[in-house]
């Protein structure tokens, strides 16, 4: 089929979310390598996990854990709710 036509329509709107700075920092080099926009990288992320699928292959994964060292990403899914903001900020 071709591409064009497999296009599905959606409405998007613009949110303000908070994220870990350095998590971001990753999924916006994530977003560059794999020539996409953070929100479509985020998008498939979330649409993969909500059907309990792994969104990259071994080759992703690997480029995922070297930006993860540069960025100094020492976060894991162990970490996952139990964040809290630096200086008692709003969460």
């Amino acid at each position: 089929m071709d591409e064009i036509q497999d296009r599905i329509v959606v409405e998007r709107v613009q949110t303000g979310v908070r994220i870990e700075k350095r998590l971001l920092k990753v999924l916006k080099a994530l977003a560059e390598y794999c020539d996409m926009t953070l929100g479509d990288l985020l998008e498939g992320i979330v649409l993969h996990a909500l059907e309990g699928k792994c969104a990259f292959g071994p080759e992703t994964l690997a480029q995922v854990a070297a930006m993860k060292k540069i960025y100094g990403l020492d976060l894991d899914a162990t970490a996952s709710h139990r964040l809290r903001e630096k200086n008692g900020e709003a969460e």
